[in-house]
Parts: C-alpha cells; sequence; structure tokens
C-alpha cells in the first residue's frame, strides 16, 4: 500500500540540458552552450562525491553548482556571471511532467527527494509549476544520493515506512539505491536527458515495481 511518491527531478521531471544552454547561450559569450552546460553536469557527481566519502563536509548542491561554474568557465576560457547559477531554478518540465504529477497527487502523497537544496526546489516548482505536498531530499538528510541516508530520511520525514513509499527516476542507480533500503520503484525513461546521443538509462536494468513511458501512463497504472 504505497503512500508517498518520491521523485528524482533532474532530468527525470525537468530538462535541465535544454534550458542550461538557453542560458549559457546568453553569457557568457563565445562558447558552445550545449558544450557547456554538459561540461557543468559533468562536474555535478564528482564534487557530490567528496561529500559523500567524507572529504568535505556537507554543502547545498546551489553552493556546488557555482564553484563548478567557476571551474568550467575558467576551463573554456570565459568569464561566466555569477548569476548565472540561478538558471538551474528555472529549467523547464518535461511535457508529461505536470500533468502526470496532478494525477498521480490525487491518491497519494507527491515530493522531490533531489540532490537539490529546498531553497533550489522550491523555486523551481514555482517556475515549472510542479504541485509538490512538501520539499523532501538532500538537505534534509545533509548528505547527496544515492547514500541511503537521503531516501530514509524522506520516509521518516513523511513517518511512513520504506515501503510504504515509492522512488520514481529516470535513473537505474537512484533506483537501486532507494530498493536496497526497502523503497518501491518506479522507472520512467528519459531518453534525452543528456542529449540525442544518450546511451545510459534508456531501458530499464531491474525487474522495478513498476514501468512506465510517462508521468501519465504511471497514474492511471497506480
Amino acid at each position: 500500500m504505497v503512500k508517498a511518491l518520491i521523485f528524482d527531478v533532474f532530468g527525470t521531471c525537468v530538462d535541465w540540458r535544454t534550458a542550461i544552454a538557453r542560458a549559457v547561450s546568453a553569457a557568457p559569450p563565445g562558447v558552445d552552450p550545449l558544450a557547456f552546460a554538459d561540461a557543468w553536469r559533468d562536474e555535478y557527481q564528482p564534487a557530490m562525491d567528496r561529500i559523500r566519502i567524507g572529504n568535505r563536509g556537507y554543502v547545498a548542491l546551489d553552493d556546488l553548482h557555482l564553484e563548478n561554474l567557476h571551474r568550467v568557465a575558467q576551463r573554456f576560457g570565459v568569464t561566466a556571471p555569477d548569476a548565472l547559477n540561478k538558471a538551474w531554478e528555472h529549467l523547464d518540465p518535461w511535457l508529461d511532467t505536470v500533468p502526470g504529477l496532478t494525477a498521480l497527487r490525487q491518491r497519494h502523497i507527491i515530493a522531490p527527494c533531489s540532490n537539490g537544496s529546498i531553497a533550489l526546489m522550491t523555486r523551481l516548482a514555482r517556475h515549472a509549476r510542479l504541485p509538490w505536498d512538501c520539499i523532501l531530499g538532500a538537505e534534509i538528510a545533509r548528505d547527496y544520493k544515492t547514500k541511503p541516508a537521503v531516501y530514509l530520511a524522506a520516509c521518516a520525514a513523511l513517518r511512513l515506512p520504506p515501503d510504504q513509499v515509492m522512488m520514481l527516476a529516470a535513473h537505474n542507480d537512484d533506483l537501486s539505491a532507494a530498493r536496497a533500503v526497502g523503497l518501491k520503484t518506479a522507472f520512467v525513461p528519459r531518453p534525452t536527458d543528456y542529449g540525442p546521443d544518450q546511451t545510459t538509462d534508456l531501458t530499464p536494468i531491474a525487474d522495478w515495481d513498476h514501468i512506465a513511458p510517462d508521468f501519465i501512463t504511471l497514474a492511471r497504472a497506480l
């Protein structure tokens, strides 16, 4: 009896790549917007890994993104304004996201379980009109997915046992980590999450509890 659904956000609910490239195209000048966006995103996991393995205390993703922005801008030989970091708060939802979340919310509590901070997730929700019931994720756990503490902190915040919470993601590793600590799982692929040449997460790698092509189909199944 699943009572709550928690969601990965970047890539699963919103198209980060298109929006970041659009923001980069305005500033800084003289760079390939998509190449810059990809390079910026490529710094995401290494920055969190330093925290996951204990080499650094918890730092909110907003600050990690800004550090990564400066690192990538230097590599591209440009100066990027700090304001560009706000682009992560203005990502656009996939076409099925808002109607799908609205349908799923009729019977379940819905919330993000993202590596994004509460501030970032709140502002992104206002921009993309994501109808969350609350904001959960990394900042509550003071750690980053795919560490078990992040999923368990979301369940604890909702006062629900893990088997009454379902993790929804377009990334198999996210679902593997959630299942390992007792959550239910649902896979919704986003085949252009990393652009048209994406080679990972195109298909499920396990028998997740639900597999659906989009949120609307998933809502019907649930």
